[in-house]
Formats: C-alpha cells, structure tokens, sequence
C-alpha cells in the first residue's frame, strides 16, 4: 500500500484532514482534491489526498483564495509528476552506462549546440581576453 491507495472514507479522510465532510464534497466539487470513487460512487481517500487537505486547510488560514489554492496544488503536483520522471530517466541513465561502457558523451557548446565527445574528454573552452572601454562622451 502506498501514500496513492484509496482507503478512507469521507467522514475517516475529514476526520484526519480536521475539517467537515461537507468541505470535503465542496472542494470535489470545485476540484481541489478529487478522491478516486468504488463502483457504487463514493468517495475513496488517499493518505496523499488528506495531506493536500491539510495543506488546503494552511494556506486558506493564511488568507489564500481557493482559485489561489487550486493552483498552489497544481503546481505541486506538476514537480511531484516531473520528480518522478527525473528519477526514472537517471535510473534509465545509469542502466545505460553500466550497459554500454565507452559511449560517446554528449555537451553543449557555447551557441547551444550538441557537441559529441568521447567518453573522459572534455570541451576545449575559448580563453581570450576581450577589453571593452566605454566611449569618450563629449
């Protein structure tokens, strides 16, 4: 089981977000926090629906609007859902080394473009000096 299991009911998931069942159904409804359903319609809880809850519960004490909070909370979901999609493509990085030793390595040159190296070389950086003197204003 994890934080995504629908497992409380209405009156368990307000009772442990601290607020009425009602503001549970009213924040469904606008789409704050929308519970999965059983196949007889009602509402199933995550443990991450009750901290969003939670969260609802802060930020309206400090005076944010629910548009303000529906957006806070899509914002977070969005980093959650990025997260999880960086952590996958390191792993599938990682699964790509280990399997292919030696590959080519790949930088980005000083215009943006990609520069293919070989694996332990590094890009040649330019070093000049450029003196800039502002023009005399007369």
């Amino acid at each position: 089981m994890d934080e995504k299991s629908p497992i409380f009911v209405i009156s368990v998931a307000a009772e442990l977000a601290g607020m009425h069942p009602q503001t549970l159904r009213q924040y469904d409804r606008l789409g704050l926090v929308s519970p999965d359903r059983t196949a007889g319609k009602s509402r199933r809880y995550s443990m991450r629906d009750v901290v969003q809850l939670r969260e609802i519960a802060v930020l309206s004490a400090e005076g944010v609007s629910l548009e303000g909070i529906r957006r806070v909370l899509q914002l977070e979901n969005r980093v959650t859902t990025l997260e999880a999609r960086v952590r996958e493509l390191e792993g599938a990085l990682a699964d790509e080394m280990l399997n292919r030793p030696g590959r080519r390595v790949f930088a980005a040159g000083s215009e943006g473009e990609v520069i293919s190296l070989r694996s332990g070389t590094r890009v040649r950086r330019e070093t000049a000096v450029v003196v800039w003197r502002p023009l005399d204003s007369e």
